[in-house]
């Protein structure tokens, strides 16, 4: 008997990435293949890729030379966002057998029919402003946590950003779809969904229909209108958003999920920049303003809500004088965790063209402030939950007895028990902070066990 052929998956980048990699495997094992790890030998390396920044370029490359150092004839191909950004430029790096844009990567198994080392590399990657499909996919193989792709591609036009000319127009699944996708991940004994997408907030515009066209079943569904659905899921699982535009996070998005037992009170709302000239040179969508006021609104209904801030350092323009208004309005500002990134240039981004750069050094001593400042708010945030008793879903990593876990609002707990807490979410009562900078906590009762789930994929219709 024949064996099956071998694939391997490397995924770089995003939530929404780890997502499709799931998806584009799991049609690979349908069509025959077999999935190992990719630190093995297999006969097809597939490395999908992000292209947010140069560091992910680079970081394509030393997945490739990998995958040859294992399997020097094994079949390589590249997909995912820097394959569809620059494919001529992949088709460079020795040893690629074929690229795969946005439109093709799903496709894969069709390209994969007889597996041989190509002379010249091929490349299957479309113009962007086609219509494309939207393709629904979800993480699995953590029984923990789940991460389902909900939304995809942006009609913005940051000016520094290529997610839109790698991913194309802004196209949502529908609420229908998304609940059979959440009924089918339960199934499998998941306790978090984490809703992911490219512009979350826009979630509702049918793909290759006009922005604001009619889905075919009435008027154009909406966010908001997502999250009450899932309000009503009969099923063990929470809900948290990945990342949300602070433009689209309406006050009735809000006001729903401070009331619902379903959604965790737990925010990332990319800010980039607390300097308003800055951030009209982004071309985002807001104002400093705005974002004070929802976060302002959050933690009035919400004030144990964990809120994450994204932010841009170095961006062409940026002074001195605007960096430090940047950090004293983060400063001030009552969020508990930010994610600080260096700007790099990006081709075909009008930011790349402006003359007033920023030197790497000083990006990159900026970066490291807003890293110092964010450990600091971070470390304010759990000192004020102390004493509280939040639910905490164990993942299962264990070190000298200790087990970890995340609460709803998103603060890292550790128990000490000889059980096995893995995926399973108990109520903890948050005691102290250790020397590792998470919180020691004390289980009061169990919520979620690891039971037989007490529903069925038929009890969605």
């Amino acid at each position: 008997m024949q064996a099956k052929p071998t694939f391997a998956i490397y995924t770089l980048g995003c939530k929404l990435n780890y997502s499709e990699s799931s998806a584009i495997g799991q049609r690979l094992s349908e069509q025959g293949f077999d999935k190992v790890s990719f630190k093995e030998k297999a006969d097809v390396y597939i490395i999908n890729t992000c292209s947010v920044t140069n560091e992910a370029d680079k970081e394509c490359r030393m997945v490739v030379r990998n995958a040859l150092n294992t399997s020097p004839e094994a079949f390589i191909a590249v997909i995912g966002c820097y394959a569809q950004l620059k494919p001529e430029e992949i088709a460079k790096i020795e040893g690629v057998d074929i690229v795969l844009g946005a439109s093709e990567k799903f496709n894969i198994a069709n390209y994969l029919k007889k597996i041989h080392k190509n002379q010249f590399t091929e490349i299957h990657s479309y113009e962007i402003e086609q219509p494309l499909e939207f393709h629904s996919s979800y993480s699995s193989g953590d029984r923990t946590r789940s991460f389902l792709k909900v939304q995809d591609g942006c009609d913005y036009s940051c000016s520094y950003c290529t997610i839109p000319l790698a991913r194309g127009k802004s196209r949502s699944n529908t609420i229908e779809n998304v609940l059979k996708n959440v009924y089918e991940i339960a199934s499998k004994g998941v306790k978090e969904i984490v809703l992911t997408g490219v512009n979350l907030g826009d979630f509702g515009i049918p793909p290759q229909t006009p922005k604001g066209a009619l889905n075919g079943v009435g008027q154009r569904e909406t966010f908001l209108e997502l999250v009450q659905e899932l309000e009503n899921v009969n099923a063990p699982v929470r809900f948290r958003i990945s990342s949300i535009e602070p433009n689209l996070l309406t006050d009735d998005i809000i006001k729903f999920i401070s009331t619902s037992e379903k959604l965790v009170p737990h925010f990332h709302i990319p800010l980039q920049s607390g300097s308003d000239s800055i951030l009209k040179l982004m071309r985002r969508r807001y104002l400093s303003e705005l974002y004070v006021e929802r976060i302002s609104l959050i933690k009035s209904l919400m004030p144990h809500c964990c809120i994450g801030a994204d932010v841009i350092t170095g961006f062409p323009g940026e002074t001195e004088e605007k960096f430090l208004e940047t950090y004293s309005f983060l400063n001030e500002l009552n969020v508990s965790y930010l994610h600080a990134f260096t700007y790099s240039e990006r081709s075909n981004t009008h930011a790349a063209e402006s003359i007033e750069i920023v030197p790497v050094e000083i990006r990159k001593k900026r970066t490291k402030m807003l890293r110092i400042l964010s450990e600091k708010k971070l470390h304010q945030f759990y000192t004020k939950n102390l004493g509280q008793e939040r639910d905490v879903l164990f993942e299962g990593h264990v070190n000298d007895g200790w087990q970890y876990g995340h609460t709803d609002n998103y603060i890292r707990v550790r128990i000490l028990s000889d059980e096995i807490l893995k995926n399973s979410i108990y109520t903890v009562s948050l005691n102290s902070i250790n020397s590792e900078g998470t919180v020691d906590g004390e289980i009061i009762n169990s919520l979620h066990g690891s039971p037989t789930l007490n529903f069925e994929l038929s009890t969605f219709h």
